[in-house]
Formats: structure tokens, sequence, C-alpha cells
């Protein structure tokens, strides 16, 4: 903030009711407040840091005045306290800020009314007597009650945290994690907060730790550190990681000696945290659970490999022949020695990129399994891509997550290997996507007798999360698979599929001009502010006149990465802009602004919610009172307390990882040399491939052509293929 400075005076005393929060940033404290302050004829502007800042509360501030040339006379505070206001007035405001859950302007001012002087004694130790005012029913005077003791708590949480340095963002989500006793949890070990609270890394834990008087070559701050840099890995793909490689990776983090690095690792083997493995020359590091996944879903597959086949025998040639006439479509060779395959073998891959014939290929299975009357289940990763199988094949799919049932009372799920599924053959769908730890859960919970049959393209982008499943379980040959890779007459017409394919095999697309409307497109420009206003322009009005597409429904931007200012993040805030009139109407968290109408994706697993990673939903409602967001999830409602807002993220863009399993009715893939560091081949086959009827490429040939030539994908540290085989 740019100042004219006056002369250094002596630090003035500053008190006065908060009449308006103009700005409170929850991460660093920072708050600018209008103020009413006795002897002043207008409210007085307050900047400085406080852990919280609610209208209606009094204030206490000392500083000194200072003239800012674009906002005029402000009082900036070099400390700051705010104490719960003690006038009608301010308790009302106080109370009707949003502050606690239930209470909006209309039942403050009752309660006011109603207690006046007492209220706040009211609320805390009488709180029976809110249940004498009408419209205060039972739900909303727990909701009252629970809000008051939880403000309380967070606060005081809030004021811990600032005291140390560290942001009150995650201030809620650490009291719904801990409960009331969360300082006392976070004093006796604030690294917890690094694997438990999502939105806080290990850095902002560490510095809390030093100012707690953890010392830096501490045994605690090794084993923390140890433990991030492996979950770190693990979000990169890896399921283990060689020794010496951790070591320099925990050392740089820690700038302790390796040999304290050392004696961490040896604890946390000997607590079981951890696994060592030897490997060839080295040896490998395993957290407990990637571990006993890739042991087990090893041991799975083989299990579910053997014996025969659920299928009663059959005259395979005239189930084909039936199977032609029942679907109108004559087999490719390739297709009929496929289904001959997955007649006989329990456990079958089936690989291929777009319009080669996987879909015909699996239809043509499930209708000779259910008419011998077999129970098929079907599964994809996720909502999108489990509805495109159930409308391609007509059978119900359900998402991985909703197949195995979670339990919210045990937290896990209820389909295991103790309480199998029932059926005689699973599907699985986009399993290129699936990663260890998930594909192990399924497979346990598949009875012995019954067959599986792995879907997915083997080139796309592997799982987001730990392991490279499919593709270990094709290399260590030791199940069957059918590589399907004749294009058929059909999807060759399409500019998508060929260009799919020549970008896969590495070479540029084609893109020789058609007088007819294509469905393929390369709009070249190096500059990134171009592609900012070309992309606003497309999605706003091209695509939608010349297509008829509906540009938040119908069409995704698709980019490399979230960061930079062609990243998801960056894009998302200006297309908000462009596209939903109502942006401003929204409620701002965690850096974001959530509204009316915004077009919003899930990030992580809520399997209380029912609402998974990359679902995609509608914001239709956000109540300041109830401190709510209902997000409309393909036609179910979903509600979201503004603290949880965390979990979603705007999705006008997002990024190719993101969009894996899903399919849109166009997609424009934006390629710069901004995203260099993830340029990969199978990046922009990936995106490429989510578009249905329409794919535009914006940005520099450069960019593109360094992702072709990007064709090995950093190698995943696993041994699943070595068990397997």
């Amino acid at each position: 903030m740019s100042a004219n400075t006056t002369t250094e005076k002596q630090a003035e005393m500053l008190s006065g009711p908060v009449e308006r929060v103009t700005f409170h940033s929850a991460e660093s404290g920072f708050c600018v407040l209008k103020v009413k302050v006795h002897g002043h004829d207008e409210l007085v502007t307050v900047v400085g840091h406080n852990a919280s800042a609610t209208a209606g509360e009094y204030i206490e501030a000392k500083g000194s005045w200072f003239n800012d040339r674009e906002h005029g006379l402000q009082f900036k505070a070099q400390f700051l306290r705010s104490i719960p206001p003690t006038t009608l007035e301010g308790m009302e405001k106080y109370l009707g800020s949003g502050l606690i859950k239930g209470i909006g302007p209309h039942f403050a001012s009752k309660l006011v009314a109603a207690f006046k002087e007492q209220v706040f004694e009211v609320i805390e130790h009488e709180p029976e007597r809110l249940l004498t005012l009408e419209g205060i029913g039972k739900v909303r005077f727990s909701k009252i009650v629970k809000g008051w003791q939880e403000q309380k708590v967070v606060r005081q949480i809030m004021v811990f945290l600032q005291s140390h340095g560290i942001g009150t963002m995650r201030a809620v989500r650490i009291y719904k994690t801990y409960g009331e006793q969360a300082v006392e949890f976070v004093q006796e070990n604030p690294y917890r907060l690094a694997q438990d609270i999502r939105g806080i890394g290990f850095k902002t834990a560490d510095q809390l730790a030093q100012r707690l008087g953890i010392d830096a070559h501490s045994l605690i701050r090794a084993r923390a550190g140890v433990n991030h840099v492996l979950l770190e890995l693990s979000g990169d793909g890896h399921c283990a990681f060689p020794q010496g490689q951790l070591i320099e990776e925990a050392v740089k983090l820690l700038e302790i000696p390796d040999e304290i690095i050392r004696n961490a690792i040896d604890q946390e083997v000997t607590d079981g945290t951890l696994v060592r493995e030897a490997v060839d020359d080295e040896i490998w590091l395993y957290l407990i659970h990637l571990y006993k996944a890739e042991v087990n879903l090893a041991k799975v597959i083989r299990q579910l490999a053997q014996g025969d086949h659920p299928l009663p025998p059959i005259e395979i040639d005239k189930a084909i022949q039936w199977v032609e006439q029942q679907t109108g479509l004559a087999l490719a060779p390739s297709q009929r020695e496929a289904i001959t395959l997955a007649t006989q073998s329990k456990v079958l891959v089936i690989t291929g990129g777009p319009g080669v014939g996987k879909t015909t290929l699996v239809n043509s299975i499930l209708k000779i399994f259910q008419a011998k009357k077999l129970n098929c289940l079907l599964c994809a990763p996720t909502g999108r891509a489990a509805k495109r199988l159930s409308e391609s094949t007509g059978i119900t799919a359900k998402t991985i997550h909703r197949l195995l049932e979670f339990d919210p009372i045990t937290a896990q799920f209820k389909h295991n290997w103790e309480n199998r599924l029932t059926c005689d053959v699973l599907v699985v769908d986009e399993s290129s996507m699936v990663d260890l730890v998930l594909m192990n859960k399924l497979l346990q919970s598949v009875p012995d007798t019954a067959a599986v049959l792995l879907v997915g393209d083997i080139d796309q982008l592997p799982s987001v999360g730990p392991g490279n499943v499919l593709a270990d379980v094709i290399d260590s040959q030791a199940v069957p698979v059918v590589r399907l890779t004749e294009v058929f007459r059909q999807a060759a017409k399409s500019q998508i599929v060929t260009n799919a394919h020549r970008i896969n095999r590495g070479q540029f697309p084609d893109l020789q001009p058609s007088e007819e409307l294509s469905d393929f497109y390369f709009i070249e420009t190096n500059e990134p502010e171009a592609i900012h206003g070309l992309l606003l322009k497309l999605v706003r009005e091209r695509i939608p006149k010349r297509f008829g597409l509906k540009p938040i429904e119908d069409i995704q931007i698709l980019t490399p990465m979230n960061r930079s200012g062609l990243g998801a993040r960056s894009l998302n805030v200006e297309l908000q802009k462009a596209l939903n009139p109502q942006w401003m109407m929204g409620v701002e968290r965690y850096g974001t602004r959530y509204a009316p109408d915004d077009k919003v994706m899930q990030t992580e697993n809520n399997y209380e919610k029912e609402v998974f990673n990359g679902d995609i939903g509608i914001i239709r409602k956000v109540d300041v009172v109830e401190q709510e967001v209902t997000v409309d999830f393909e036609g179910r409602p979903v509600k979201y307390d503004f603290d949880e807002l965390d979990e979603l993220s705007l999705a006008y863009a997002c990024t190719i990882h993101k969009s894996q399993g899903s399919e849109y009715p166009a997609v424009i893939l934006v390629l710069h040399t901004q995203h260099f560091q993830m340029l990969r081949r199978n990046l922009v086959y990936t995106g490429i491939t989510r578009g249905k009827r329409l794919v535009i490429l914006l940005g520099s040939k450069k960019a593109l052509w360094i992702a072709l030539k990007q064709s090995e994908a950093g190698k995943r540290f696993s041994r699943l293929k070595a068990r397997l085989a």
C-alpha cells in the first residue's frame, strides 16, 4: 500500500465499535475496519492485524494517522484488540453479522429485544431460554448453541495461531478435526497439522513448531520431515522411494545433518509407519499403507485370475453371430478374438485409444454374459465416466466409491475382503485413472469366483494418486491383454480422433483447412494476453454462435497446470467475471469467491456428502444466515458450510489431470511455454480425447512441439509389476 507517511509522532490510542469490516484476511490477519470513534463525525478507517474481525465488536487500537494517496486519512494500528460489544446496538450488529450459524439480522434483533444486555450471558449459560422466543425451534436452537460454542473455541485457536505468526484461515477446520482441545493438541505436536489439516503445509507447521520451542535438530522434527517428503512423493505418483534419494530430499527440506534423518527413518521403521525393502542394489522406503496395498493387490489379482470362468460353456462362434444380430454391427477380427478371450479369462485387460471400438466390444461381451444370466456390475472412477458407461451399455454403472459403499460410522467401505460384492463379473472402465490404494480396495471386494474386465486407455495420463496400476498389470504379462489399434471408418471421419492418434505417435496434428465445419482447430498465438482475450471471445461469442453450445454447461477449458497466468486458477478468475453476472453476489473464502451459478469442482473425496474428487456441479444458493452454499451435482443438492468451501474450486477451467474420466461437448486446450515443466505427449493426448464434438488448441506451436517430443512420463517407483510377474 503506497502512502505519504507523516512525521513520526507519539503513538495514539483509539477505540470504538466496528461498524463495518471492509476487508479481513484470515491468512495474514490484515484487516480494514470502519470504526465509529468518539469526536469524529465520519467513520474512521483503521488498518491493522487481528485474528478475527466482526461488525459490532468494540476495538482498542494503538498507532498513528497517515494519509493514503488512494484512500485518504487512515489510522494505522500497531496494536489492535477486539472486545465483545456492550451496547445493544453493537450486540445486535455482532450477532447479525453471520458470526453464528442460524442467527441473521432478523433473529439478532429478536434476541437483543428479548434479553437486552444479558443476551450473551443467556446464550452462554441459559440457552434453554431461547426456546421461549417465537421462531426459535429445536433445530435453530441447537445451531445457535453449537455455533456460539464453536466460535468461542475457534477464536481461541485464531488468537493462538496468530500469536505465533500463523494465518488463521484454517481455524475452523482445526477445531472440527481436534475439537475443544485443539490448542493443546497442536502444542503437543504441531507437525500433526501438516498431516491432518488440508491447506496447512509442512513449512507452516514447522514454523509453528520452532516458535513453540521445538529444536530444529530434534527427532520429532526429522520424523515429521521424512513422512512429509514421502507423502509429497506419493502425490507425484510414487508408491515408494529409494532411501538414499529420500535422505537427500529430507536434508534439503530440513537443513539438518543426514545422520539425524537416518535415525528418524530407523525410528519410523521400528514403529511400523515405514517399511524398508531391498530392490536390486537399493533400499526402498514405503509408507506402510502403500506397502500393504501394493503387496495385497498383487496377491488379489493372482487369486482372481485362477479358477474357472463363471460363464457356462458356450459355442463362441454362435454367440458372436448372435451378438452381431442383436447390435446390428459387424465385429472386426480383433474384436471377435477379444470376445473369445473374455469368455475364457477371469481377469482381462482391454486397452486402446479413441475410435478403436472399445465400447462396442464391451457391450458385446456384456450382452453375451447377460444372456447367460451372469450378474454384471459396472463401475468407473468418476461420476461422469460412470454416467457415460451407463449410457453406452444400458446397464447401471456406479462410481467405485458408491459401489463399495462408504460407512461413515467406521470410516471404511462396507464392501471389502470380508464382505464381498455380489457379482459374477465386474467391469472397471477408465481403469488407467484408478490408483493403487483404490484398486486394491475394489478388487479385494470381488468374489474369487468372479471375472474382472479392466478397460482403459494405457496412453492417457496415469492416476493422480500413487501407482501406475493399469500399465503395471499390462507390463507384468500376468493376465491376458487385448490391444485394440484399428480406428474404425466412422470414427476416422473425426479430426479429434485422427489427431489424437497422430499426437499419440508424436506427430503434429493435421490442420488442413476444410470448407465444412471441423471438430478440431488450432488457433496459434504466442502472447499470453492475446490468449486471454481470444479465450473469452471463443467462450462467450464464437463457439455459442457457430456451434450452438452453451458457454458454462458445454464448454470446458483445460490447461496443463493450476499455477501461472495461463493456469486454471488465474483463468477461473477471469472466466467467472466474464460468464457469471452474479459473481459479486457470492461469499469469499480461502482466496476464492463462490457465487450463485458458478461452475465448481469437488477437489477431494467427501464420503459423507457422497461427492468425490473431480465431480462438477453448479452453485444454486449462497445462504449468509445459515452460512451454507448449496451445489447441484447433476440434480442432487449438496450443502457446504462456508468453512468447507476449500473442498471446492471454480471449474470454468481445470487442469487436464482433473478432467480425466470426463467427456465434454467442447474443449479448449490452452498450451503455452509457461507450462513447460508439465508439457508431455500423454498430457496433450488426454486433453484432446476429453472433447466429444469440438476441440480447439489455443496457444503456441512451440509448446505443442515440446509436448510431442516429451514422450517419456516420469518413472513412478512401484513394485506392483515385479510382484505380479
